[in-house]
């Protein structure tokens, strides 16, 4: 460990280093980086006291920790330290405290939710058990402090067997399987059967229906086998059809509406012309609200506008309210001639014209997009005042170090009650910065005055020209997509490796280097601006070939591949609009509704020609054929 005497490093390298001794756990280092640190008055000095106090939390005093939040009020690390300690006084259910901390937090996690529920159960507050209910009723892991919550709601009733058996069913819904084990082990004895049998559902769920291995006699049979069933269907839905006709007999009226309502949901996404069949035999179940979006979604694909009504009436009121139900809503009442109607609808949902669905809302009434006539540009002396403040001198200091995460917070923080002229000022010293992501991100936030400059970019414009006039793309869809792909950010790299402001995959840019005769590519190349812009316009221009010159579909098989793209056509000539509605998967979805949108709006900016959403959608021609069965799932 390096003495504080003998380092001899600059106030930010002396800052990585108190950073990797927390990581390390290594408090006596980072007590002396601590020292050093405020004898240099330096800016983060109180990320370094949040990680002294976190590391020793445990044994803390509430002193100590209301001295910190105190003298730390201002700074986002206090409420993460608030979050923190209060787990740590629900830990020790010591309740006193806890509840005279907990009105302080902005934003409660479900762990912190959990202690507060049974810390009210336990001081006698009738009806707080009730409350877990919504924390119960997920498909997915909670934090372990939640199982005393649960434990609490059983043995008081308030968590019946039947409550086990929906989250069973979320659970494997999306293939949960360890978090199904986990609620079925809370079933009453005698209730649960052999757990490795639901592991033989997922692993090979045709074996086990066709060697009968699931009693039906038993809830815990019949409800493995309508999972199984299920996973089938997926795949191979002809023969889950076959199965299920073979054996829906030993099935109750609801069980029998459950899994017609699952199939239905996959047939949707296959784009299946049965799928509103089926949906209509689950009429006796409850559909979840991704089930109601795909039955809403087949109706569209058919252009069945009274089904589409009488399901979106059907969806809860916060889904009716959804910018996406809303539009489609005002189109079918509009399609069946209730124009007063639908222009309820659309008129309000117009004026949110900085969305995908406000824009088609504004063309339904006969505006094209145009940009604003008075945009907003920040005078010097606002982006200087911006500058100044202590909580974005943090965030600049902590991005110079690579902290992006923590830097981005600190900007949320510190931005988080600005008017939209301090807004646009902010983001324009972060674009300054370039800091693309965080000016966009901070433009997108102003709701009156606006400055599109900052929301719609367009860095890199010369090479951007030069590789888009090449390969005879449109600038503002190129634009478009960038600003989806990366925000601009020449480091970006995805989960799943893309990189580049062009989000290029590895085995993508060996072909397009391939392709151009480029024999001294070598993977590091395509996170150099040029190349990867190069690489991206050039597969770009391919996928709009692919296409038939879609630009509809030549950006969804950006995103999900050129084969599955053209596949979810269809058969039939589809409005762009529906297609767009209707790709099954959720990413790819939105990014082109996105990326079309996005590129609306640089068309203004850059001067090219204007066309209005719709006339960006166009029309898809029927070419796609059959959708295979594995295209209805997620990437």
């Amino acid at each position: 460990m390096v003495c504080g005497s003998a380092w001899a490093g600059s106030a930010e390298e002396t800052f990585v280093a108190a950073s990797d001794a927390y990581q390390a756990r290594n408090e006596r280092g980072l007590a002396v980086y601590a020292q050093r640190l405020k004898a240099d008055n330096y800016v983060l000095v109180p990320y370094v006291d949040y990680w002294r106090l976190l590391l020793r939390l445990e044994q803390a005093d509430a002193s100590e920790v209301q001295e910190f939040l105190t003298r730390y009020t201002e700074l986002p690390i206090s409420e993460q330290l608030r979050a923190e300690w209060l787990k740590q006084l629900g830990k020790r259910q010591d309740w006193q405290a806890f509840f005279g901390e907990l009105p302080r937090l902005a934003h409660a996690d479900a762990s912190t939710t959990c202690y507060a529920l049974v810390g009210r159960d336990t001081q006698g507050e009738t009806g707080a058990l009730r409350e877990g209910r919504a924390l119960w009723m997920t498909p997915t892991d909670q934090p372990t402090n939640c199982d005393e919550l649960f434990d609490h709601m059983q043995q008081k009733g308030v968590l019946s067997t039947e409550d086990i058996w929906s989250r069973v069913r979320l659970a494997l819904a999306q293939d949960r399987t360890s978090v199904a084990k986990a609620v079925l082990r809370r079933l009453p004895q005698g209730e649960m059967g052999n757990l490795k049998l639901l592991d033989h559902a997922y692993e090979n769920p045709q074996r086990v229906l066709e060697k009968k291995l699931l009693s039906p006699k038993t809830r815990y049979g019949r409800e493995i086998s309508l999972y199984a069933l299920e996973r089938v269907s997926r795949s191979q839905p002809q023969l889950a059809l076959d199965l299920w006709n073979a054996s829906k007999a030993d099935f109750s009226r609801e069980e029998q509406a459950y899994l017609w309502g699952r199939m239905a949901f996959y047939a949707s996404k296959r784009h299946d012309p049965e799928a509103l069949e089926w949906f209509g035999r689950a009429d006796d179940t409850t559909l979840t609200q991704e089930q109601l979006a795909w039955k809403a979604r087949a109706a569209l694909r058919v252009r069945n506008w009274e089904v589409l009504l009488t399901t979106v009436s059907a969806m809860p009121e916060t889904m009716r309210e959804e910018s996406a139900w809303r539009y489609w809503k005002g189109r079918a009442l509009k399609e069946k001639g209730q124009i007063a109607a639908a222009n309820a609808l659309l008129l309000p949902l117009s004026r949110e014209r900085e969305t995908y669905y406000g824009l088609l809302a504004e063309e339904e009434l006969g505006d094209v997009v145009s940009a604003p006539a008075n945009p907003y540009k920040a005078p010097e002396e606002e982006v200087r005042a911006v500058q100044n403040l202590p909580g974005i001198q943090r965030a600049m200091a902590l991005y110079r170090l690579d902290m992006r995460w923590e830097a981005k917070n600190e900007w949320a923080w510190a931005t988080r009650t600005f008017d939209d002229k301090r807004l646009i000022a902010a983001a324009e010293l972060a674009f300054r910065q370039e800091w693309y992501d965080l000016a966009i991100n901070t433009a997108d936030k102003t709701s009156l005055t606006h400055d599109f400059s900052l929301r719609y970019p367009t860095p890199y414009r010369d090479l951007m020209q030069t590789y888009a006039r090449d390969n005879g793309l449109d600038e503002a869809w190129v634009y478009g997509l960038i600003r989806q792909e990366s925000r601009f950010l020449s480091y970006a790299r995805s989960g799943v490796g893309a990189s580049g402001v062009m989000q290029m995959m590895p085995a993508t840019a060996r072909w397009v280097a391939k392709r151009m005769g480029m024999r001294e590519y070598h993977p590091a190349m395509i996170n150099r601006l040029d190349t990867n812009l190069r690489f991206g316009t050039y597969y770009l221009r391919h996928v709009l070939d692919k296409a038939g010159g879609q630009p509809l579909v030549a950006t969804a098989a950006y995103n999900a591949g050129p084969s599955r793209a053209k596949r979810w056509s269809g058969s039939q000539a589809l409005e762009g609009a529906i297609y767009a509605e209707t790709i099954p998967f959720t990413e790819t979805r939105g990014y082109v509704q996105k990326v079309l949108s996005n590129a609306c709006f640089y068309a203004n900016r850059l001067g090219t020609k204007v066309q209005s959403l719709k006339q960006r959608l166009g029309q898809v021609a029927g070419e796609g054929g059959a959708l295979a069965a594995q295209d209805a799932d997620e990437p």
